[in-house]
This record gives structure tokens, sequence and C-alpha cells, in this order.
């Protein structure tokens, strides 16, 4: 059972992959541009505080700054991601990653599938969100010489994190998401129960029996269930989403469904899908996501951070 919780929750594997192979994929494109003209910067050790307990991480400082995130983590106990954090600081970014709740040096109980507890649930979720909301304000105390905006990215689980963040810290201006579904938490493990793992799910199967399934199929675990457009529909910042369209994690079309009526909406949210690529839209044969997201992060435009 244990071990179909880790497959079906997308335990550290993703989250190492997608971050670490960031640099490596970029390094083999001798083409891409983005380290053509590496940025000189410095990295900080900081603790900063959540919810009673102390958080720790690296803050990566360009000596020019362009734009600046905090890396949000996926399900799994994720340390901070240095060389995702390198890659975005050698393009003028701003970061702040640091070590998961209850993983490595910070502090706090970790809670996922590898300790008998269910990340999913609301409850870590808004949790996890309270400790990307201080490391917010952490990195824009370190900032606050700098006219930049402050954002949110992260991959997979990250997706229903952030918005929370966001919801509840005005000092974040944008989110970056990668293959974030836009459906409830428990649609989406349907989903991913139905596929079962399978690369070549959608070689066989169709759009009408997927969301079928993800409709219809009993729940295998029951907890207390968040659906992002509920969050979402709140707020007023600009988002981009980048899609695989051969994700069999998350149900791609069904989320751009719904993100396309929240644009309807007159929301700043946009999205890029890669049609052949999967859930890891990062790690592929393709730097061209990597690029869009540094690209659009590097256009945000934004008044003196508060």
């Amino acid at each position: 059972m244990k071990h179909s919780i880790l497959t079906v929750l997308n335990n550290s594997t993703y989250t190492r992959f997608f971050f670490i192979n960031f640099l490596l994929v970029l390094c083999l494109c001798s083409n891409t541009p983005l380290l053509a003209i590496p940025t000189h910067f410095t990295t900080k050790d900081v603790k900063f505080s959540s919810e009673g307990i102390s958080l720790s991480g690296t803050i990566f400082r360009p000596d020019n700054v362009s734009g600046a995130v905090v890396l949000v983590h996926g399900s799994g106990q994720e340390k901070r991601m240095i060389e995702f954090a390198t890659l975005l600081a050698k393009n003028g970014i701003a970061v702040l990653t640091y070590d998961k709740r209850g993983v490595g040096e910070s502090g706090g109980v970790y809670a996922g599938p590898e300790v008998g507890t269910n990340n999913v649930d609301s409850l870590n979720l808004n949790l996890l969100s309270l400790d990307a909301s201080a490391a917010v304000n952490a990195l824009s105390e370190d900032l606050r010489n700098n006219k930049v905006q402050i954002g949110l990215m992260g991959g997979s689980q990250a997706g229903w994190i952030i918005p929370l963040a966001a919801q509840k810290n005005k000092r974040i201006k944008f989110m970056t998401i990668f293959s974030g579904a836009l459906i409830p938490v428990k649609q989406q493990l349907r989903f991913q129960f139905y596929t079962n793992g399978n690369s070549s799910f959608w070689d066989t199967h169709t759009e009408e029996d997927a969301r079928k399934h993800i409709m219809t199929d009993p729940d295998r675990y029951e907890f207390t269930d968040t659906d992002p457009l509920d969050t979402l529909s709140q707020l007023s910042i600009p988002g981009l989403w980048i899609f695989g369209g051969k994700d069999i994690q998350v149900p791609v079309n069904l989320s751009i469904e719904y993100l396309n009526g929240l644009i309807a909406d007159k929301k700043k949210y946009e999205y890029k899908l890669y049609p052949d690529l999967g859930h890891n839209t990062a790690f592929s044969r393709s730097a061209e996501p990597v690029e869009y997201a540094i690209s659009w992060i590097k256009n945000r435009k934004g008044a003196k951070n508060k």
C-alpha cells in the first residue's frame, strides 16, 4: 500500500528530477541563449520562522536582479533546490530556496506518503502555503532596495500550494507553475490511479474515457479536499502554467479548460502547452519550457516591493 501511495502522489523523484535536471538539460542544449552571458551572483544561508518553527534556506542574489522567486516544493522530502536556483541566478533572477519543513535543516514535522500520512490533505497544503508565504517575506526583506516583483515557482503538487500562498500574501506578484492541476485533489488522484503510470496511456485511451473516470471513480482515500479554482477565481495576479500534452499524472486538457474559463473571466492567467511532453516538462528533450518560463519571469514589471 505504501508503494502505491508513493507512486500516486509523486514523491521526491519528480521534484528532484524536475529541478536538478533543469541545469543538465540546458547545458546539453548548445543552442540555448540562457547561459550565454552568465550573471555573477552571491549566496547567503538564512533562517526564517513560519507557524512557530524555523525553516532554513539559501538566498541567491545576482549582481543585477531582473526578477525574484521563491521555489515551492512538490511532494516528497525535499531539501533546498541548489542546482535550479543556480540556473535562475545565472539568468538574473534572485531566488530563495529552502528545506521543506521537517527535512534537512528545517524544523517542524514532515507530512508525506513515506511516513504514512496524507500530504495532500487541505491542512497540510495550507501549512506548506504558509511556509512559502514566510519565505517570500524573508526574500522581500533581503531585496528591499530592489524594484523587482517577487513570485512563486514550482511544479506538480506546488500547483495547489502556490495559489493558497498567493491568497495569503500580497507581496506575491505572480505564479509560475509547471504541470499543476486545476482540478480538485481527489479528482487528480482518480486520474493517476486510472493511468497507473502507463507512459503509453494516451495511445489507447480517449479524453472522454479519462474524464469519465475522473468524475465517477470511487475515492481510495478520504481527506479534506482542495479545489484550486476556489482560490484562483479570487486572485488578481498574473500566472503562467506550463503543461505537457502527454501528462499521465495531471489531466491537462481538463485543467486547460478550467484555466480558459478563468481567462474568460479576465484573470491574468496564461499557459503554454507542449503536446509531445509528459508530466516532467522541465526534464525533457526540449529546453524550450525552461526558456519560456525564465523569459516570462524576467518580463514581470512592477513597483518596489513593500
